[in-house]
């Protein structure tokens, strides 16, 4: 059996603020670490509400997806970790934008503190 695994990077997703990689890729699938709304260009947490922080977390984690040959269409799973699950209508609202025809599979948990002290971390589990 052929096991396949690689980094997948891009400059225009936020860098990795630890020991890990902004994604893996491997046997088929892509395995996207959790996003913050950290505007690459910048390096810094974007200001705003639970929308404009959501819309940046799909913004980088479609960046990420095209990085690695894939799109949100091919997502499979995701986890939406919120600071707040009274926010959760709004982010719910921004992110049925994004995965409109057949949305993945989902588990939304409230978090008791994200990185950064954002309000909203996704992380992506993709078809490659």
């Amino acid at each position: 059996m052929t096991f396949t695994r690689d980094v997948v990077s891009t400059d225009k997703a936020p860098k990795a603020i630890g020991p890990y990689s902004q994604a893996i890729k491997a046997n088929g699938f892509v395995f996207i670490s959790g996003q913050v709304p950290i505007d690459p260009a910048t390096g810094n947490v974007i200001e705003g509400d639970i929308a404009q922080q959501t819309e940046r977390v799909l913004n980088n984690l479609a960046a990420i997806l095209q990085a690695a040959g894939s799109s949100v269409e091919k997502v499979v799973k995701t986890t939406v970790f919120l600071k707040n699950m009274s926010d959760f209508a709004v982010m719910n609202e921004t992110y049925a934008k994004v995965f409109k025809n057949a949305p993945p599979a989902r588990s939304t948990v409230e978090a008791a503190r994200l990185p950064k002290d954002v309000q909203v971390e996704i992380d992506v589990i993709a078809l490659a």
